[in-house]
């Protein structure tokens, strides 16, 4: 009977808690196309991965250079603008950094990055916005319009070197 108690006990903790979980909300500043700031306190936006500031992508019209993680942060950067995010916690990453849903005027910021083209679904820890990548996609927008190599695969030949 006690463990019982005990088991509906932490099922409860477990729903409930997120629903308490006070936001984290005002101006943000962007660090790159995935990861805000927000009182000092780093967000990383969850379920999403936009190309690191340094890495380039590939015209396809053009065959120029796009600095496609700059032009992601620049995108977020607009977006958010000086308007107050609210963000909830749903854990930590790696790194230490909060992960977070964040919303701006009521839209969902993970899915207007990925939506826009200039971030990818994260589908390795979330397939919470295909649909948006699979719109993206067919638009041909954002990173859709260049030869580009995904965050994830960037990253991994840098740590390779």
């Amino acid at each position: 009977m006690l463990g019982q108690l005990l088991g509906v006990s932490a099922v409860l903790c477990a729903i409930w808690s997120p629903l308490a979980a006070e936001p984290i909300a005002g101006r943000a500043s962007v660090i790159d196309g995935d990861t805000i700031e927000i009182h000092g306190t780093r967000i990383r936006l969850e379920g999403i991965d936009a190309p690191e500031s340094r890495q380039t992508c590939t015209e396809r019209e053009t065959g120029e250079p796009v600095r496609c993680g700059q032009k992601a942060a620049f995108f977020l950067a607009d977006m958010l603008g000086e308007h107050n995010v609210a963000c909830i916690e749903n854990g930590r990453d790696r790194y230490r950094r909060i992960l977070a849903h964040c919303q701006v005027d009521g839209e969902d910021v993970g899915a207007a990055m990925v939506r826009a083209g200039w971030a990818l679904a994260f589908v390795r820890y979330s397939r919470e916005y295909e649909a948006q990548e699979v719109e993206a996609k067919a638009a041909g927008a954002g990173l859709w319009a260049t030869e580009f190599v995904a965050p994830w695969e960037w990253r991994a030949a840098r740590r390779a070197k």
